[in-house]
């Protein structure tokens, strides 16, 4: 969903952003989003059924300025792909663009139904307003 929502903005506010994402495990490669994921980001215009899943990679870090996970176990698990202290300075939690310093985690919407589908949305939403302004700035 973040790509998605994050694709819109920067859309709609023309900027020329490459933006992709990536699991930090090999579970679902070449897969496409959850379907409640996709109902969701419809629900809101946006439209990530053409998304495939796939791993994030230690070249990640040399192609991308910046690289945002989800949760900690995310955050633990990229920062094993490099040591070099430039490149890990790029990684962050998405929740600190909206709670700053807070080290909030997206919470797991799989198993908090429709309700948890929307409150996803809505916090990711609103990480992605602030990273849009951050790219403004930029």
């Amino acid at each position: 969903m973040a790509e998605g929502i994050l694709r819109s903005k920067i859309e709609a506010h023309g900027l020329s952003v490459e933006v992709d994402s990536a699991a930090t495990s090999d579970y679902h490669i070449g897969d496409t989003p959850d379907p409640r994921s996709v109902q969701k980001c419809l629900d809101y215009n946006i439209d990530i059924r053409q998304l495939r899943g796939r791993q994030l990679q230690k070249e990640d870090f040399k192609l991308f300025d910046h690289i945002y996970v989800m949760d900690r176990s995310n955050f633990e698990n990229a920062k094993q792909l490099t040591d070099d202290p430039t490149e890990l300075a790029k990684l962050d939690l998405l929740l600190n663009l909206s709670s700053p310093g807070e080290n909030k985690e997206v919470p797991d919407p799989y198993f908090g139904g429709e309700e948890g589908f929307e409150h996803v949305y809505h916090l990711l939403d609103e990480a992605c307003e602030q990273l849009i302004a951050q790219l403004k700035d930029e």
